[in-house]
């Protein structure tokens, strides 16, 4: 039995294959540009198709979201185009869509893509969303994303300290004043207690080594043989210069550590904008049902015992009549 093949037939006979099958309709394409938007989505009536273009200030974002809506869109398709795609990404997935982020090479892959424009690239990516030709590329949740964005920081600002610190121990050592060898590390608690000394005009070299730490394992005579060296004014203009940068990059971390620390305590804050719903005022509620309903229990467990111990005691009380009698 020879298997039907569905298509039309055309003039040399030969049958046609149609087209891809949608496997959605309620999905859009979106080209992401630096400064317009374009954006491909199905008409309100379900007709057809439309395109819109939209700035990329956060109004017109808000109002690309809601045009979206209006039109009955659960998910929107965009290319992963340098940092561009990150605000459009946040908003639509704030007004409650979901954004699946496209590699530019996956749609590059795929056949048949007409001359590249910005009306003909969203429209071309919203065909392919709808036949379920594109997957998304990772992104983690919005609590991970803010905690990422912290770790990042952290680690230019430790990079940023570290190249600081060096700056001092090269000053030191231009003046001769070996700090590094008399401990084991200038950023530690002795040897930034010695900078800061420095650069607050002491030049005694037993004073400087009474700043060591108890835990320090050289002694003060040790130390102050190491410091002793020559006070050259451009010199220690420069270790000044290097201490105040390392000691606002250290404040700027110590205010990076708050933020971590806030975040892991209230994770879903600033979770939402523009007036959607938050999740922790969901588990609020959530919370606040579930107490509700334990002492309710609790009452009903109490109210149980009390007409135990009632009944536990009239019968006690008709046996020992029982018994006088």
């Amino acid at each position: 039995m020879k298997a039907k093949r569905e298509g039309k037939t055309g003039q040399n006979g030969r049958r046609q294959l149609q087209g891809l099958p949608l496997m959605r309709s309620d999905v859009a394409g979106m080209d992401i540009g630096s400064e317009t938007h374009w954006v491909c989505a199905p008409t309100q009536d379900g007709s057809g198709r439309e395109i819109g273009d939209f700035g990329a200030t956060t109004p017109e974002l808000i109002r690309m979201a809601e045009w979206l809506k209006a039109r009955q869109v659960a998910s929107v398709a965009m290319e992963s185009t340098g940092v561009y795609w990150i605000a459009p990404h946040e908003v639509l997935e704030a007004h409650g869509l979901k954004v699946l982020l496209v590699d530019t090479r996956q749609l590059a892959q795929v056949p048949g893509r007409d001359k590249k424009t910005d009306p003909t690239d969203c429209e071309w990516i919203q065909r392919l969303h709808s036949c379920g030709l594109l997957r998304g590329s990772f992104r983690p949740s919005e609590e991970i994303c803010m905690l990422r964005t912290l770790v990042r920081d952290k680690a230019t600002l430790v990079a940023e300290s570290g190249d600081w610190v060096r700056r001092m121990q090269k000053s030191l050592d231009q003046m001769n004043v070996r700090v590094h060898r008399a401990v084991s590390d200038i950023s530690g608690a002795t040897g930034m207690a010695i900078i800061r000394a420095i650069a607050g005009g002491e030049r005694d070299t037993r004073k400087l080594a009474q700043l060591r730490d108890p835990h320090c394992h050289k002694s003060e005579e040790e130390i102050a043989e190491q410091l002793t060296g020559h006070w050259r004014e451009d010199h220690l203009f420069s270790l000044c210069q290097a201490l105040k940068m390392y000691e606002a990059i250290e404040e700027r971390r110590q205010a990076g550590q708050k933020e971590k620390a806030e975040q892991r305590k209230h994770p879903c804050r600033n979770r939402f904008a523009h007036g959607v719903a938050s999740i922790a005022s969901q588990r609020h509620r959530s919370r606040g049902i579930l107490s509700e309903h334990r002492a309710k229990k609790r009452t009903r467990h109490c109210h149980i015992c009390r007409s135990q111990e009632n009944s536990h005691s009239n019968l006690s009380t008709a046996s020992l009549g029982t018994t006088l009698h």
